[in-house]
This record gives structure tokens, sequence and C-alpha cells, in this order.
């Protein structure tokens, strides 16, 4: 595997190498930084998206911007699995936080992977053979579902000097959701290869962000088919 990939799909954006700065995806648009421009300047510099804009308005979808969808404010049952996958999996990981009002998610595990509870923001780790492992967050976020996916993929774009990113959508039942890949490095001898999926849940309070995210060392071929059944879809529960 490439220490930087770019992944092309139908209505995916594809993010290109910076070699001075990182990119950042913009209204379903890669930008990347001008020479010299270091990321917090060409964060600074970018618009706001309406969302970002006043960050109490939910999304309700803009134009090119993969996996927006309207968020529901209708009221949920306590209790109400509001999202299962089909088929669903034999076995899977409990992924919760200690938050009263934040989903619980449930997603498939690869054979052979072993899981820990997480704290904090963090609701669980697991990890594979070769070097791969993955991280599952559910975090409130006062943003909507596009401002949110834009804020996580700038950070996760200034993790190095030379990164990549491309952004596909994700709906998951009624939430917004993405999927990301791509890859990032200070230097060949430390490349990583990365997916991500991303879910904007409602959960009748608030609005979390949920990210199961999975990575490896560049060139660990197994991560393909581990990505496809960690990053798949993932049943929601409300509390």
């Amino acid at each position: 595997m490439n220490a930087v990939r770019i992944v092309a799909a139908a209505m995916a954006v594809a993010a290109a190498l910076a070699t001075s700065a990182c990119v950042r995806t913009d209204d379903g648009v890669s930008v990347a930084a001008p020479p010299g421009t270091s990321v917090e300047e060409e964060a600074v510099t970018a618009a706001p998206t309406r969302s970002e804009a006043d960050p109490t308005t939910s999304a309700t979808g803009t134009p090119g911007a993969p996996g927006i969808l309207e968020t529901s404010r209708a009221p949920v049952p306590a209790g109400t699995v509001t999202c299962t996958p089909d088929p669903r999996p034999p076995a899977g990981f409990v992924a919760a936080i200690d938050d009263a009002t934040a989903p619980q998610i449930v997603l498939a595990v690869p054979e052979g992977w072993t899981s820990t509870e997480g704290t904090d923001a963090v609701a669980g780790t697991l990890a594979g053979p070769k070097g791969m492992t993955a991280t599952i967050t559910i975090a409130p976020t006062d943003l909507g579902a596009d401002a949110a996916f834009r804020r996580y993929a700038d950070e996760v774009m200034a993790k190095s000097s030379i990164s990549s990113v491309s952004v596909l959508p994700g709906e998951l039942c009624d939430y917004s959701g993405q999927k990301l890949m791509g890859a990032w490095s200070n230097s060949p001898q430390n490349a990583v290869s990365f997916y991500d999926r991303l879910a904007h849940v409602w959960t009748n309070t608030a609005d979390y962000l949920v990210v199961v995210h999975v990575e490896a060392p560049a060139g660990v071929d197994e991560l393909d088919a581990a990505s496809d059944v960690l990053t798949g879809d993932f049943e929601v529960r409300i509390p």
C-alpha cells in the first residue's frame, strides 16, 4: 500500500497531496493551502459553512457535500434501536461512553481482533494483527453534520505535514454519514493508512459525532478487508 493513496470513486471528493501544508475539503472540493501557508492560517482564511456560522442550526443538506441528510428532531423513545445493519453481524463490540444521553453503537469485529473498553469520549479500542488498530469515539457536538464532518477532516489532515484524504457518502439509515480514506506521513518510515466511518446522531437531547477510525502502517494489505468490516454499517441504540 503506498504511503499516500488517493481513492477515486463516484461522488468521492479526492484530496490532492500537499507537500508544504495539509489539505482540506471545502464544499465538496479539495482545497490545498497555498505554498508557505500553515495549517492554522489556511483554516482561519477558509470561509465558514452555514452550520459553522450558526452552530445551533443542524445542517439540512449542502449541495455537493457527500452523505449529508436533514437531521430529524422527532422524539425517539428510550431504548430504541434506530439503525440495524442487514445482515446483522454474528458478534459485535458494544461501544458506549459514560454519558446517559449518548448513543451506543454495535459494530462488527474481524476475526482475531481484541477489544478494550475506553474512557471519556473514546468508547473503545480494538487491536488486530500487523499493527492494525481501531478506535471508536462518541462525542457531543454543537455543530450540524456538515460542519462536524469538516472539522474532523481538518483535524485528520493536520496530523502530519504530508496528508491525503478522500471523502465518500456514508449515510447510515436516516443519519448523516461519511467515509474517509487516506494516509499521512512525516517520513516514509512512519507512513500510516487509515479508514474512517462518521455518523451524526441526535439522541433527543444532543447531537453526537460517532467515529470509527481504523489505521495500520502503510503496506499492510489486510487493512482493506479489516476496514470493510469495521467501518461497515453499525447498529445505533438510543438510551
